[in-house]
């Protein structure tokens, strides 16, 4: 897992042709402001999806894992936490589906970070970082979010 500022990302993180075409995409004017949906930036090898929605209270906090991408996951307007655990940390309760990449599971109180990302921040998340997004930053508020799927 990485965190940084998109403006900072490139110089922090060891790039790869599909980390590139991610953040490329971040970069362009108004990707933030795309309507919500799937986004092709290299077929199915690196793709987005713009998000909006309302960050909810920590209540039950359900992590999620993926073993065919990572998660470029920026924040464009708003505030978010997400928790981080190491996989191993995560129990799955939700077996993993292969046609969507991705399992689901709990983390024991107190065996996971959160990860406060504001507005024109970013988290990097491999397959090894199980991680629960959409939790609010303080209150829930309105959040708008780009994540970039590329294939590992």
């Amino acid at each position: 897992m990485i965190v940084s500022t998109l403006e900072n990302a490139a110089r922090r993180l060891r790039m790869t042709p599909g980390l590139e075409k991610a953040l490329e995409f971040l970069r362009r004017p108004g990707a933030a402001g795309l309507p919500d949906g799937r986004y092709e930036i290299d077929g199915g090898t690196v793709f987005a999806m713009v998000q909006r929605y309302e960050t909810t209270k920590a209540g039950a906090v359900k992590f999620e894992a993926h073993r065919k991408y990572a998660d470029v996951q920026f924040v464009a307007a708003g505030a978010e936490v997400i928790g981080w655990a190491p996989l191993r940390n995560m129990a799955v309760n939700e077996a993993y589906d292969e046609g969507k990449d991705v399992c689901f599971g709990t983390v024991p109180e107190g065996a996971w970070t959160p990860l406060r990302l504001e507005a024109g921040r970013l988290a990097v998340l491999y397959p090894e970082d199980a991680h629960a997004p959409r939790l609010a930053a303080g209150a829930p508020g309105p959040v708008i979010k780009v994540v970039v799927k590329i294939l590992v």
